[in-house]
């Protein structure tokens, strides 16, 4: 469900996650930077509820001297020694965090590694979740968990003309309610809704009708 800024209403539209799949595993990604300087960190980009489209985020908790306390971000952390690989950190952090199981997430793959200023290289990967079973987090490090609308972000996207272009850490910024996904975060976003921009229709506002794919 995508909102058009002319009609001044919603759209419902759906996913074609089948082109999405081939647009994240065709489209070259942000690549992993030198090794040695950062340090491996891991989030998955959620997707659910495919009639009308949410991503699933959270908000940290407010931590005195805790560098990202109350910000908003994706499941995930920081690869463990005993991770076989980066996917299988993310999947460990989703179990953890989220109590998300593997067998309840469609990967549809990678979409590239992307710097803090806390000198982590985080590689987001994205994937539909089924959306069943409760969501257990806990408390101490996680005060909540946000289910943000799709069309939310591709309104701001559309209406701020993030389009075509990076806007700096200032600029760039996504509300959804009392909160303000910036940071590294945001940059996933941003560049999450430009892949999904050829799926938009000729006005740049809505999706086309859905084809879903296992």
């Amino acid at each position: 469900m995508i909102f058009n800024p002319q009609r001044n209403d919603l759209e419902r539209r759906f996913i074609d996650f089948a082109a999405l799949k081939t647009i994240v595993l065709s489209t070259p990604a942000p690549p992993a930077p030198e090794a040695g300087f950062y340090k491996p960190a891991c989030v998955f980009l959620l997707l659910f509820n495919p009639d009308n489209p949410h991503i699933l985020a959270i908000q940290k908790t407010a931590s005195e001297g805790y560098p990202w306390s109350n910000q908003v971000a994706l499941p995930g952390g920081h690869l463990d020694a005993e991770d076989a690989s980066p996917l299988a950190g993310a999947f460990r952090e989703l179990e953890e965090e989220m109590s998300i199981h593997r067998s309840q997430v469609h990967l549809l793959g990678s979409i590239g590694h992307f710097q803090t200023i806390n000198n982590r290289d985080i590689e987001a990967f994205t994937g539909l979740w089924s959306g069943m079973g409760p969501i257990a987090h806990d408390p101490s490090e996680i005060s909540r968990v946000l289910k943000i609308p799709l069309e939310v972000l591709v309104h701001t996207h559309l209406l701020q003309g993030f389009h075509n272009r990076i806007p700096d850490v200032q600029e760039l910024r996504y509300p959804f309610q009392d909160v303000e996904v910036w940071g590294a975060t945001a940059r996933i976003l941003h560049h999450f809704i430009e892949l999904l921009y050829p799926l938009l229709d000729n006005n740049g506002d809505r999706l086309p009708d859905p084809v879903l794919s296992d």
